[in-house]
């Protein structure tokens, strides 16, 4: 089972990069962010959370390992993707539901970020291993 699912929250972990082996072909890569979605509801003071959660968030890419430094503990993010029924049992053999979100987009938010510095993509090397 699986829904839609659209959300803002704060990373609240290091992201955890995994590389799966995929035969002959390039590997599958992971990136696994642990996410603080909350409900800021406005109050007199501001806006007071009112009924978060955490989810983890799976995002399957081939440039996951270079998005794994990019992506920060404390980071503000934007999760496009679809959310995952997963059923399970524990070592007491007790059946468990938990539900994860496979991203499809995760975009940063400018919040808490001091600097952004943008760099040029270097070009591809030639057939003799010089650069372009």
């Amino acid at each position: 089972m699986s829904t839609h699912f659209f959300g803002e929250g704060n990373i609240g972990s290091t992201p955890e990069y995994r590389e799966f082996a995929n035969g002959n072909d390039e590997p599958r890569r992971l990136l696994r962010l642990n996410i603080y979605f909350d409900n800021p509801v406005p109050s007199k003071d501001g806006f007071e959370d009112r009924g978060g959660y955490w989810a983890p968030v799976e995002i399957w890419h081939r440039d996951a390992q270079r998005w794994s430094v990019l992506y920060q503990k404390g980071m503000r993010v934007l999760v496009e993707g679809r959310t995952v029924k997963e059923e399970w049992e524990d070592a007491d053999e007790k059946a468990r539901v938990t539900f994860k979100i496979e991203a499809r987009r995760v975009g940063i938010l400018p919040f808490r970020i001091e600097t952004v510095v943008l760099g040029t993509k270097q070009s591809a090397p030639d057939n003799d291993g010089d650069q372009q």
